[in-house]
């Protein structure tokens, strides 16, 4: 049975969610294909989303368009805002999730999306065809494991850790995607005939441990804040306020944890020889850390809730692919769990993924038109990572179909843009994770101005309707109006010398509340005794104005920075260029540049092995002056 949609998109994760919600806001017709209906939206892994760098990218997803903060508002059992001792730019927000309300929410979103039909079915083959126009492959089609034939014009492939999986625990291994479910097997071997690269990463998750059998006396409570951020623009602001939140608890690990874990090393199957996948290097397993932080007398461990109508907790930091009886000898070492009951053990995954600099910044397949590749898929590992992927790819998708433009999101972007910029042009040999400290423009890239920097592009893309860039309008508004009002405001002189000389300061005078603000000892709270006229503001503009104001001079320098490598990226690079037959290009640069195919001079001068020498060449030689 042959039937027809335009855009197909392969498996119903984060990223799968994000591009098939994408492309049907956006007025094209989607299929969502997932193995089971019941895993969409699954938190394989951790209950939690968010965390350094993550939250950035979830309040990014939102102020594109995307769904992930929306839906993270509705089930926060638990917020904390990460590096708060550090400067705002660094600051993380984290939410502990109901995962199985996260799923329902999610699955309603996609069942009530127009343009949009979720359809359970396993995809066993990407179908293509030679363009007669270009003589290059592109997509036309996608198989089910039923027979079934579903012609489209794009694919965009977000199968996560589902692609030809493999469970390992101790000496045990069989053929399993996450939390039991199939696992995705032939769908490799069609990609592979395709010429799409493909490699082996590993990932792994701790046990869940029964509620009822732990000991809480014997843990550190760490509550949540009082005053909750949303992530979404939607959610009203103050409405988390005061939200009942479930604690979460550290522990630690000890001598007699390392002890166990070292006398059956062998018996994991990282170290038995039985994995062969690269395994993430800032979330290794708990026999990782002993065997290499071996001068480490301890490993802290964070136990978190899965969800509120649940007794299962989550034991973070404790992944390991050790059989299903050391990981019972471990656990009951650690404080609190002398008498814990594991629900479910920890296991390690493999999967299949393709080599990332196969694809265009836009996440459109070099050599296979209108096949597109998002979250895991890509290399990445992260629910957040996942989704901000998958919105991208599911708007060029939507865009190619209508045959506009495609987007690039810039390193200046957002860390959407970071991220997809490091895998298409540097690649990744493990699963890769974003950090704050993989952007060089950390002070404009904030949560507080997530809106700014990308909703004027989701708007673009047809994602913001006219309310919300209505509303968006008018936060700017007053972000710029309190500004101006700070830096205008001169308290009164008596009011002044007493507030300075209560905080320890040298007194001066003349000095406006933005003036204060500078000073890194003093915040928005600790000047209101000097600011009788202060208006009521959301959140929000607060938090962006004063950031505005403190890192103005920094903010100014990266601008700057911005501005001049801006010109590079405004630069394109003819896409049929040869490079070995440019007279002054090293060796290395031309085979480098062959290879991954710059769609710009910014991303070439990017590319490890490509000098600065050689991005003159390419100035001078293709005439891009």
């Amino acid at each position: 049975m042959i039937r027809k949609t335009r855009i197909a998109v392969i498996g119903a994760g984060h990223a799968g969610i994000e591009a098939a919600l994408a492309a049907a806001r956006m007025g094209i017709d989607t299929v969502l294909f997932t193995i089971s209906l019941d895993c969409v939206a699954n938190m394989p892994c951790n209950p939690s989303i968010g965390g350094t760098a993550k939250g950035h990218i979830v309040f990014e997803i939102d102020a594109l368009g995307g769904e992930m903060g929306r839906a993270a508002d509705k089930v926060t059992l638990q917020s904390r805002t990460l590096n708060l001792g550090k400067g705002a730019a660094v600051h993380s927000k984290r939410i502990q999730a109901d995962r199985r309300r996260y799923q329902e929410i999610m699955k309603r979103t996609l069942e009530t999306t127009p343009h949009l039909h979720p359809l359970q079915a396993e995809i066993v083959a990407v179908r293509t065809a030679t363009d007669p126009a270009t003589g290059k492959k592109r997509v036309c089609g996608v198989q089910t494991a039923l027979g079934e034939v579903w012609e489209c014009e794009c694919v965009i492939i977000c199968t996560g850790t589902f692609l030809d999986s493999r469970i390992f625990a101790g000496d045990r291994s069989y053929p399993s995607g996450p939390d039991g479910f199939i696992p995705a097997s032939a769908l490799s071997s069609s990609l592979a005939a395709e010429g799409v690269s493909l490699r082996r990463f590993k990932t792994g998750t701790p046990p869940r441990i029964l509620r009822s059998s732990i000991d809480f006396s014997e843990l550190e409570e760490q509550p949540g804040e009082e005053e909750v951020t949303p992530y979404s623009f939607y959610t009203p602001d103050g409405y988390l306020d005061g939200i009942s939140q479930i604690a979460c608890h550290i522990l630690y690990t000890n001598a007699e944890t390392h002890r166990i874990i070292k006398e059956n090393i062998t018996r994991s199957a990282m170290y038995s020889g039985m994995i062969h996948g690269v395994g993430p290097r800032y979330c290794p397993s708990i026999e990782d850390k002993i065997v290499r932080f071996a001068d480490k007398d301890r490993h802290q461990l964070f136990l978190e809730p899965l969800g509120e109508n649940t007794e299962e907790m989550y034991l973070q930091g404790f992944s390991t692919s050790l059989p299903p009886d050391v990981q019972d000898a471990m656990l009951r070492t650690l404080p609190g769990m002398k008498n814990a009951v594991i629900t479910r053990y920890a296991y390690a995954i493999e999967y299949d993924c393709t080599d990332p600099t196969g694809l265009y910044a836009t996440l459109e397949h070099k050599t296979i038109s209108g096949l597109y590749g998002a979250g895991q898929f890509n290399g990445t590992s992260g629910y957040e990572e996942a989704a901000g992927q998958g919105l991208v790819a599911g708007i060029n998708a939507a865009l190619k179909v209508r045959g506009e433009e495609q987007i690039i999101l810039r390193r200046s972007d957002g860390y959407i843009g970071t991220l997809i910029d490091d895998l298409v042009t540097k690649g990744t040999e493990e699963p890769y994770r974003m950090m704050t400290a993989r952007s060089e423009y950390r002070l404009i890239l904030r949560q507080d101005n997530a809106d700014r920097r990308l909703t004027p592009i989701g708007r673009r893309a047809g994602l913001i309707d006219g309310e919300r860039w209505r509303r968006f309008e008018e936060k700017q508004e007053q972000i710029e109006k309190e500004k101006k009002r700070l830096e205008e405001t001169v308290p009164e002189a008596d009011k002044l010398r007493s507030f300075l000389s209560e905080h320890g300061m040298p007194e001066r005078g003349g000095l406006s509340l933005a003036d204060l603000l500078r000073r890194p000892q003093l915040d928005y709270r600790d000047i209101e005794p000097l600011d009788a006229g202060r208006p009521s503001l959301p959140r929000g503009v607060v938090a962006t104005a004063v950031s505005d104001i403190k890192y103005e001079g920094y903010i100014k320098r990266q601008t700057a920075d911005v501005r001049r490598k801006e010109r590079l990226e405004d630069l394109r690079l003819p896409p049929g260029i040869d490079y070995s037959e440019i007279k002054g290009l090293r060796i290395e640069a031309s085979q480098k540049l062959s290879a991954i195919r710059p769609m710009t001079l910014g991303q070439a001068s990017r590319i490890s092995g490509v000098s600065p020498a050689d991005v003159s060449v390419l100035l001078i030689r293709l005439g891009l002056k």
